[in-house]
């Protein structure tokens, strides 16, 4: 082996193991994307608690509400907080109410 492959090879090998870690913690991201949005549509049968005036959440939606991942509901809830300012219109403020 020249001396050139001798000083490139380890070069080469590291710039392989850090894509194939990228490639993995790509389709962790992906897997714990998909897990997220999957329990979030679960909580569909929370909806008519989710009106003015609504009723008291039902055992189904306290069970869909307990398999939600924290991480998820909570970086969901940052990003939905986010949208009218998106859209150009005023942040969301809300009273105490």
């Amino acid at each position: 082996m020249s001396g050139i492959m001798k000083s490139v090879l380890p070069v080469v090998m590291l710039i392989l193991v850090v894509a194939d870690q990228t490639q993995v913690i790509t389709k962790t991201e992906a897997q714990s994307s998909t897990n997220c949005a999957a329990t979030l549509g679960n909580l569909n049968v929370c909806a008519p608690f989710l009106i003015p005036g609504g009723a008291t959440p039902g055992s189904e939606c306290c069970t869909a509400l307990s398999t939600v991942d924290r991480d998820c509901l909570c970086n969901t809830l940052r990003i939905a907080s986010r949208i009218p300012v998106q859209c150009n219109l005023p942040p969301l403020t809300c009273s105490g109410n």
